[in-house]
């Protein structure tokens, strides 16, 4: 299915959680000299207005970027995160929201790649012209992602960051990112996997996590923040997570202060809460 634009969801509490997370990993591989892949297996649009178009029909930035774009106590690591994307807002005001290869790029080396993955027609032109000026940093192939990373994997640097965001529309979306990424650990067993998901009452939502728990890695992150209680009738994202694989010693004494943080500033109601989880080789 090629229905899901991501542009109507730009800036909100899933974006907030997921981009944040990702200049924390990116920054964390820019402390070795050594470069370094980002792969991305479902790209996007790679940026969004706010002020036109899909972003505004429900302005889900409103709860999500705009809660924070003024607030001047943040701590250092979710200021670093607002202040990316001040970068794609020359004024004050937000207008703009960068998508996860410009967050990337913006926080990478000029000896660092990405690897970029979009199947949907529009998306992937979109995203071809925004990174236009990323001269040869930057690759992106018009195909599947899921099918993509065998191509990518290893990195020839040896080091990287793979995210993982499908839309999940379809139920085969689940057991997909399961398949994908025992693929990947098989060829790349030290890169840092991120994997983006809702937060669904959904069956195959709930059971996603224990089956990330199951694969084979010594040491993974889980990362999830609920802005309110699900609906009484069981539909609609009431939350969404990360899980991390392989990721940095440092993340989860990080995320111990951010993610309170992000429940007072983004909850909408009293279920607001967080999980954090972690196991260590």
């Amino acid at each position: 299915m090629l229905s899901y634009r991501h542009a109507f969801h730009a800036g909100n509490h899933a974006d907030v959680l997921k981009h944040f997370l990702l200049v924390e990993l990116l920054s964390y591989l820019n402390q070795k000299d050594k470069p370094y892949w980002y792969i991305d297996s479902h790209a996007g649009a790679g940026a969004y207005s706010l002020t036109e178009g899909y972003a505004t029909k429900n302005a889900e930035f409103a709860n999500g970027i705009a809660r924070l774009w003024e607030r001047k106590d943040l701590p250092e690591p979710l200021a670093r995160y607002v202040e990316v994307v001040r970068g794609f807002n020359p004024t004050s005001t937000l207008a703009h929201y960068p998508g996860s290869p410009l967050v990337a790029q913006a926080v990478m080396r000029r000896d660092d790649k990405l690897r970029l993955f979009e199947l949907h027609p529009s998306d992937s032109a979109l995203l071809e012209a925004n990174i236009e000026h990323f001269h040869r940093q930057a690759v992106l192939q018009v195909t599947d992602g899921f099918n993509g990373l065998k191509s990518v994997l290893p990195p020839a640097p040896r080091r990287g960051l793979t995210l993982i965001d499908p839309p999940y529309e379809e139920k085969q979306d689940y057991q997909r990112v399961i398949k994908a990424l025992q693929m990947a650990l098989e060829r790349f067993a030290t890169g840092i996997y991120a994997i983006w998901y809702p937060c669904l009452q959904r069956e195959e939502a709930r059971e996603l996590p224990g089956k990330l728990k199951g694969l084979p890695v010594k040491s993974w992150l889980r990362a999830e923040l609920y802005v309110q209680g699900p609906s009484a009738d069981g539909f609609g994202m009431h939350g969404s997570g990360m899980f991390i694989l392989n990721p940095p010693y440092t993340l989860h004494g990080t995320l111990q202060t951010v993610l309170p943080l992000l429940v007072d500033a983004l909850g909408l109601d009293g279920g607001a809460r967080f999980v954090l989880e972690q196991q260590t080789a």
